[in-house]
């Protein structure tokens, strides 16, 4: 009799969840066939988006890595998530700040839509865009709540449990908001969950086939190709599988995760001529040259024909026509070789003056990201405290738009305190991930606080979506068993699905709360 009480309730659980996964489903994939730019001529929906979508126009309409002819086109193209540097013809060209990768992987799935249907993102911008969303995006978070669903029935204990995470999952976060656009974070994400989902298998069920530490190197080593910090899981998990089952780890993990940062660096290097991404080239890079000329007696004028003349001594032909012109940061200037398209940083020092090679590829004329053009949360918050109140409980804030995570924190304590081996080894994992990133980004210099930019909510941490909701577990167990309690689950909840759907068409928006805050003039940007 229990044994049928119990397959009735696993049964009316499998369809209950059925009903969620297809209707959170639909509704992305309602809201993609609508997707519109406010000019009302794209399906692109801010600058980060237009950025990748303008790799992989590039690509596989030109051939190249290189965005000037598609940026130049048309407006609707233009994006500020750009950088600038020489390219491999000798010449300075336009690129996506973005990180390759992924813009080249949809760039295949571009390539055979234009093949078979003969359509391009050019002529049919909104059909080819829609396709690929759903193809990108929809249809990976349907492998992500399936996963996800069999880990809940895993390690959950209770009906009402089991089904409120995975309510929370399919209409509670941001990662179904972001649905609507090509973004890093939904297929971050997703790969924490298969990653999460092979070490569980090797981990807490003993199951060491070879299959799951191959599943779990790929995927954990394409989160860290998304979303960096991501990196620090994958080192937990390289340790952990090494004292588990060192010779399946050697043989499967590390070599799947090798094939990941091959294809990192080989298209890195094949867009930018140089293995590290376009975000890594913010500083001065090495010095070429040094004139022996004190900082207190530099003047432009009188130094250019003397940093000419010692670069030449040193091998660099620079034209007599170079020009020596301010930047941004004080006390340092730009040497322009117009000739032959070559920049220099100019750097007074008490050695002397420094020329070193350019590396800031985002210091252009007309760059958006020059101090005085940054605008809005992009001009950096001042105080690190407000960041960090803001970041956690304010207008960005973890807690405040999606009170669900309330109940991660709960039920880390739970299992930390009370739960298996293995699953306090993940919880202490899953909680030293979280404090490490946030602590990271309330760190961060003032020009790095910006919450992530206009964003629906504090999107660098959205990776740990699927890690928070499997911590839920113990907590939502233990609220079933209290009326009053799961009164008050069920009001987060809300909040956080009207947090998750209040910027459903566009997540690249300020949030709820951001809006009102702004509206009552308690904040302004």
């Amino acid at each position: 009799m229990i044994a049928a009480q119990e397959d009735s309730s696993a049964q009316l659980r499998r369809i209950v969840y059925t009903l969620l996964i297809v209707t959170s489903v639909a509704t992305m994939v309602g809201r993609i066939m609508s997707v519109e730019s406010k000019s009302g001529k794209t399906a692109m929906l801010s600058a980060n988006d237009r950025s990748r979508w303008c790799t992989i126009r590039a690509l596989v309409d030109h051939g190249t890595y290189e965005i000037d002819s598609v940026i130049k086109r048309k407006t609707d193209w233009y994006t500020i998530d750009m950088v600038r540097h020489k390219g491999a013809d000798g010449r300075e060209h336009y690129y996506s700040s973005k990180p390759p990768l992924l813009p080249t992987l949809l760039a295949g799935e571009y390539w055979a839509i234009k093949a078979v249907l003969g359509v391009t993102l050019e002529d049919s911008p909104f059909y080819v865009a829609r396709i690929m969303l759903v193809v990108s995006n929809v249809l990976p978070m349907v492998l992500y709540f399936v996963v996800l669903a069999w880990i809940v029935e895993s390690l959950g204990t209770s009906d009402w449990s089991k089904l409120f995470v995975m309510t929370c999952a399919t209409w509670g976060t941001f990662l179904t908001t972001f649905a609507v656009t090509i973004n890093n974070h939904l297929p971050g994400a997703i790969s924490v969950l298969l990653a999460t989902f092979a070490a569980i298998r090797i981990l807490h069920d003993g199951d060491l086939r070879i299959r799951w530490f191959a599943i779990a190197g790929l995927f954990s080593a394409f989160a860290v190709t998304n979303e960096l910090p991501a990196l620090a899981l994958f080192a937990m998990l390289s340790v952990a599988f090494a004292w588990r089952a060192l010779k399946q780890t050697v043989i499967a993990f590390l070599p799947a995760a090798a094939v990941v940062a091959i294809a990192f660096f080989v298209t890195t290097f094949a867009a930018h001529q140089s293995l590290k991404p376009p975000y890594a080239h913010r500083h001065d890079g090495a010095v070429v040259a040094t004139v022996p000329i004190s900082s207190s007696e530099f003047d432009a004028a009188v130094a250019l024909p003397k940093i000419l003349e010692e670069m030449k001594s040193v091998g660099i032909d620079v034209s007599p026509r170079a020009t020596l012109t301010t930047t941004a940061k004080p006390n340092r200037w730009m040497l322009w070789d117009l000739a032959g398209e070559n920049r220099y940083a100019i750097l007074p020092t008490e050695a002397g003056i420094e020329v070193r090679e350019w590396d800031t590829w985002y210091e252009y004329e007309g760059s958006y990201w020059m101090p005085e053009n940054k605008a809005g949360v992009d001009k950096g918050e001042k105080s690190r405290a407000v960041y960090a109140f803001h970041t956690l409980v304010g207008h960005h804030g973890v807690f405040s738009l999606t009170p669900i995570w309330l109940l991660s924190c709960v039920g880390m304590g739970l299992w930390l305190k009370r739960g298996p081996r293995a699953l306090q080894a993940f919880t202490f994992m899953v909680l030293t991930l979280t404090l490490v990133c946030v602590t990271f980004y309330i760190l961060r210099p003032e020009k790095d606080r910006n919450y992530g930019g206009v964003s629906c909510g504090f999107r660098w941490l959205f990776w740990f979506t699927p890690l928070w909701l499997i911590c839920m577990l113990p907590a939502t167990d233990l609220v079933a068993k209290h009326r009053g309690w799961k009164l008050a689950a069920l009001g987060m909840l809300a909040v956080s699905i009207i947090s998750a759907t209040y910027a459903a068409m566009n997540p690249w928006s300020h949030s709820w709360i951001f809006d009102y805050w702004t509206h009552l003039e308690w904040i302004a940007y």
